[in-house]
């Protein structure tokens, strides 16, 4: 219950105020997490195969478990987390069509799964094989109108292929008819999985492909085209605020391409701002002022990159940025909440 009370509401609408609530609501922060990873079994089976396969060590995500997940969610203050999956190795483990039709479908019901045995506490972003056009538009149907998933979930590139390729138009615009959330996360491309000797590609070249598929969506004039959808991207953008305004000179700058009026009709930084973007592993000063550069405190939303960070360390960096309440309060909650209304919370 808000501590706002009812007298004081009446009183202020009767005189025209815009009434906020008391700073004392935001004492007891519930929080909704955008960026919450989940492995079904059958992902957990493929990624030891896999990583097993290319010599590397055992994942990370063998150690996954939902009491673990659970108990990262009451140490961050966290209520509801959306689940989805995380950057997936090889393309779907080795790029097969129907590996990844199999796996999309199982993950999606393992999800519903959880949603269903632990009311109130999980979402879904549902995830698309993506490398079967068809299997794809047939998963949409069974994940959005069958299990009720909450949106969608994409990595940001597919082998050699970044979002705004033709190839995937179909899916976007079955998307934009339902009018869909669509949420990014980043995968290393085939070309750059490590660039630098002894660098993990987390580093580098996970923050370079969110921004890779946001320009490819621009370009292509898929932001654009597809209005209907809501965009929500990984980790603050990636490199995007760093490089947002040496893409507009590029395109938009004294020589302005051609194409500009069909893929950015109001301008490039305008096809950006209509973006939200989550702060996992992101809520750093340098790089929250760069996106605030960008879009209104109101396009973000509260991201953990759970189990790879714990929801707890997004908080505690949250809380060093010098934010309002009201914006706080936003990202913890609300502005996810403007975009998914039907999601509820304590």
């Amino acid at each position: 219950m808000l501590a706002t009370s009812r007298r004081t509401v009446l009183a202020g609408l009767a005189a025209g105020a815009v009434v906020r609530p008391a700073l004392a609501d935001f004492e007891r922060p519930t929080r909704i997490d955008t960026h919450h990873h989940f492995y079904a079994p059958e992902w957990k089976e493929a990624d030891a195969a896999y990583a097993q396969k290319i010599g590397a060590g055992p994942p990370l995500t063998a150690q996954w478990t939902v009491d673990k997940t659970l108990d990262d969610m009451q140490k961050g203050g966290v209520e509801m987390a959306i689940l989805s999956l995380s950057s997936i190795p090889g393309n779907w483990f080795g790029g097969d069509p129907a590996t990844a039709t199999r796996l999309s479908r199982a993950c999606n019901e393992f999800a519903a799964g959880l949603i269903r045995d632990h009311p109130g506490r999980f979402a879904l972003w549902a995830s698309l094989p993506m490398l079967d056009i068809d299997a794809s538009l047939a998963e949409i149907e069974h994940a959005l109108d069958e299990l009720k998933a909450d949106g969608i979930g994409l990595a940001t590139c597919y082998g050699d292929k970044w979002p705004g390729d033709p190839k995937f138009q179909p899916v976007f615009e079955e998307l934009n008819r339902r009018k869909a959330v669509v949420y990014f996360h980043p995968l290393t491309p085939n070309c750059c999985g490590s660039t630098l000797p002894g660098v993990a590609p987390g580093v580098i070249e996970v923050p370079h492909d969110t921004t890779r598929a946001a320009l490819s969506l621009l370009l292509s004039g898929t932001f654009a085209r597809m209005t209907g959808i809501q965009w929500l991207f990984s980790h603050a953008g990636g490199t995007l605020p760093s490089v947002a305004g040496r893409i507009n000179s590029f395109y938009a700058g004294d020589r302005p391409d051609k194409n500009l009026k069909l893929f950015a009709p109001n301008g490039i930084m305008a096809e950006f701002a209509k973006l939200n973007f989550d702060t996992a592993n992101a809520a750093w000063p340098a790089s929250i002022a760069g996106l605030l550069k960008i879009v209104p405190a109101s396009h973000l939303t509260f991201g953990s990159d759970y189990p790879y960070f714990r929801s707890a360390a997004t908080v505690e960096a949250l809380g060093k940025l010098g934010l309002g309440p009201f914006d706080r309060r936003g990202i913890d909650r609300d502005n996810i909440r403007r975009i998914l209304p039907h999601l509820k919370v304590m």
